[in-house]
């Protein structure tokens, strides 16, 4: 590989193209995350509830951890969402109007022991889900 006094163009030519290697900018360059990102890049997306499900913890946890499969308003997409809180899920029904956001965690991949889920209902119907859960706020009747 050329580093003489005139070599400039070389090396930015070898630089630009071993970039591809580099995860993070290919990543970025091709607008992967945006396009797999069922939130398509926003913050939080509403959804409509389309069943309650339990999934089960990863090893060495055993427990059944609360989830909602939501499809999203904005795109149709289906997406599976953690219901935070001791009897949450208690306060969401099917057909109900949900406010997910990303669960926080790895790089938008899923968070601690509940596989596979990387979203978390914050609110049900217009009213926080946290509210609820400590008995501030009443689930308003539809």
């Amino acid at each position: 590989m050329a580093k003489g006094l005139f070599a400039a163009r070389q090396l930015k030519k070898s630089h630009a193209k071993f970039r591809w290697s580099d995860r993070y900018y290919k990543r970025r360059v091709l607008n992967l995350k945006l396009r797999s990102d069922p939130l398509e890049g926003s913050a939080q997306a509403r959804g409509i509830v389309l069943e309650k499900v339990g999934i089960e913890a990863k090893q060495p946890n055993s427990a059944i951890r609360k989830c909602v499969k939501v499809q999203l308003i904005k795109n149709g997409r289906k997406i599976t969402a953690f219901a935070v809180g001791v009897n949450a899920i208690s306060f969401i029904d099917e057909h109900d109007e949900v406010l997910v956001e990303g669960i926080g965690g790895r790089m938008g991949r899923s968070y601690g022991d509940i596989p596979g889920v990387r979203y978390k209902v914050i609110q049900v119907n217009k009213v926080s889900l946290n509210e609820m859960v400590r008995g501030r706020k009443e689930k308003p009747v539809r």
